[in-house]
């Protein structure tokens, strides 16, 4: 299948949500509901704040299903990217509220937090989205803290393989700072393959 081509899955969900059904809400939601909080309490550390994000964003799925591009990326990274938007949005005008905007180093400051969270939010997103094999090795290095011949040994692979995994899977989480640093506003994995 081209990079371009979505999965099928996420045409036909699309086409069903365009149709109005009620039960594709369902299953988006099944599917998708845990992404979409857990990446709106990233950018937000509040509970409430992320169950209101999680709610606009698949009531805005529900109302504008046409909105998403298939040529522009994966239903999934479609939806992180609502999500992180509406999230920032949010927190941006949580932060307005409580602080003067003639205060620059307070605007500063607002800034740089959610610079901060969109580069957790999109750090755990890559972390969850990209391939099991490099997962894996990450999580036994820095959860379990492991060096790379015990996760070589834990993966049943070489240890230049466990090396080759870590490096590979600390290479796309960097990403995240990269982008994050370059472009706050740019949606987490939205038009690119992970």
């Amino acid at each position: 299948m081209a990079h371009d081509t979505p999965p099928r899955w996420d045409r036909k969900m699309q086409q069903r949500l365009t149709r109005g059904e009620a039960a594709a809400l369902g299953e988006l939601y099944d599917r998708f509901g845990p992404l979409v909080h857990h990446l709106a309490y990233r950018v937000l550390d509040d509970e409430r704040g992320a169950n209101r994000v999680t709610r606009e964003v698949f009531g805005t799925i529900w109302e504008n299903p046409d909105a998403y591009d298939p040529q522009q990326g994966s239903l999934r990274s479609w939806v992180a990217g609502l999500t992180h938007r509406a999230a920032v949005r949010r927190l941006r005008e949580h932060e307005a509220a409580l602080i003067d905007d003639d205060c620059e180093a307070a605007q500063e400051e607002v800034e740089a937090k959610i610079r901060d969270a969109s580069a957790a939010a999109r750090a755990d997103f890559i972390r969850t989205s990209m391939p099991a094999p490099l997962r894996a090795a990450l999580e036994l290095a820095y959860f379990q803290r492991r060096d790379y011949r015990q996760a070589a040994e834990a993966l049943g692979v070489s240890d230049d393989e466990a090396r080759r995994r870590l490096r590979l899977g600390l290479q796309l989480l960097s990403s995240a700072n990269v982008s994050a640093t370059h472009s706050p506003s740019t949606p987490p994995g939205y038009g690119r393959s992970l």
